[in-house]
């Protein structure tokens, strides 16, 4: 897989600073949720997202993963702002997760795995991969790996939900945002490597046959000289020429 493949996939995040910035929001909403209420611990975070939009609009930065994370934002204060409470913030994400972890689980139990379908929509192979078993495995691997991401991330927060404890639930929040993304990624990486390998493999190196001798031609020889042992200096035999008198 070439590097601009692999910036490809690490864009579609956002890069390494879209994963920083997507936490930025919920650092600020629970503190401020703390010290002055819901209502300006929404604006708050609201203000954050719309920040980090501007920001990136300024950097000439790729502003796609920004606008969704602003709107991701926004939904996620009216929700908190419809329930009254602050863990409300966190109930799109809980669900989220448990909808993102079905579908991949899914997509494995179907032999469609979603990394290796996302994947072939990216880089224009199509599911060609799907006709190479290997292939399907490795994806079946990296598709896993999100899988446990996001059933971890419902299966703990949801839990944190229950109990209300709002402060441990913008920890899991982070915790198990872009780290585990992080080594996901790291997994999907590998698992397109392979498959790139197995679908398009490196063309065969061609290797010359070893320089055969060169074929005794009749004009070699006759461009051979002639000496007193006969033609093309090969010796006379007894008898085979006539004597003269």
């Amino acid at each position: 897989m070439s590097d601009t493949n692999q910036q490809t996939m690490l864009e579609q995040l956002g890069g390494i600073s879209g994963l920083i910035y997507s936490t930025l929001p919920v650092l600020v909403f629970v503190p401020v949720n703390s010290l002055w209420g819901l209502t300006v611990a929404i604006w708050s975070a609201l203000g954050v997202a719309l920040a980090v939009l501007v920001w990136r609009l300024i950097q000439r930065t790729p502003i796609q993963p920004a606008i969704s994370g602003f709107f991701g934002v926004a939904l996620c204060a009216f929700i908190a702002h419809r329930t009254g409470d602050a863990k409300g913030y966190f109930l799109f994400g809980i669900y989220a997760s448990l909808v993102y972890g079905g579908a991949f689980l899914l997509s494995v139990l179907v032999r469609r795995p979603l990394v290796g379908v996302i994947w072939g929509m990216l880089n224009g192979q199509g599911s060609r991969w799907r006709s190479h078993p290997s292939a399907v495995r490795a994806y079946d691997v990296a598709t896993i790996a999100w899988t446990l991401v996001f059933l971890g991330r419902y299966l703990v927060q949801n839990h944190l939900y229950d109990e209300d404890r709002t402060g441990w639930l913008a920890v899991a929040r982070i915790g198990m945002g872009w780290p585990l993304t992080a080594l996901a990624l790291l997994v999907t990486l590998w698992a397109v490597r392979r498959a790139d390998r197995i679908v398009e493999p490196a063309p065969a190196e061609t290797v010359d046959d070893a320089p055969a001798d060169d074929p005794v031609t009749d004009d070699a020889l006759s461009n051979r000289p002639r000496d007193e042992h006969g033609a093309h200096g090969q010796p006379r035999l007894p008898g085979r020429h006539r004597l003269r008198d």
